[in-house]
């Protein structure tokens, strides 16, 4: 009984906001075993801390999500990561959309990290730069560039799309 007033509300937390958690975690690694591995050490990080954190529970959660990707991009900096093709949820009769959230999953997973927790955090998330450059523990500046910076990349990366569907 102690232990479940210990983490009062936790359960509502992951009840409803698990899935848009668990599908930031997986586009910050790249894969969904990956992103269920972060979502699981963030919310172990959460509960450890739990008496300590007062207030949004969730921007807590988030935060630790974004800093426990950048720290384990930074650890295998030097070896190359091996991506597999994420799974999105399935849409009524929209294999296009499909088609192309796949490729763009993947064109973002080529991208430096900080560009794609920031395009990330900007873009899916749909925070304001203020908002992302405070998760992110930066200035509204940095987060300015570093988009416009990851969204040049992306349109490098994309730029052969539309010759492509054009052949087929």
């Amino acid at each position: 009984m102690r232990r479940k007033k210990r983490f009062e509300g936790l359960d509502v937390l992951v009840a409803e906001r698990g899935g848009a958690l668990l599908a930031t975690a997986v586009l910050l690694t790249g894969s969904r075993v990956a992103g269920e591995d972060l979502l699981q050490a963030a919310l172990e990080r959460l509960m450890r801390n739990w008496s300590r954190v007062h207030g949004d529970k969730e921007g807590y959660l988030r935060r630790t999500l974004y800093h426990l990707a950048v720290d384990r991009w930074r650890l295998r900096r030097r070896r190359p990561e091996v991506l597999t093709e994420v799974e999105p949820a399935s849409q009524a009769d929209g294999t296009e959309a499909l088609h192309i959230r796949q490729a763009l999953t993947q064109a973002l997973a080529m991208l430096p990290p900080r560009q794609r927790a920031v395009l990330v955090l900007r873009y899916w998330e749909q925070l304001s730069e203020a908002e992302a450059a405070e998760t992110l523990g930066c200035s509204v500046g940095t987060v300015k560039s570093t988009a416009s910076r990851g969204l040049a990349r992306l349109r490098e990366l994309t730029a052969g799309w539309a010759i492509e569907d054009a052949r087929v």
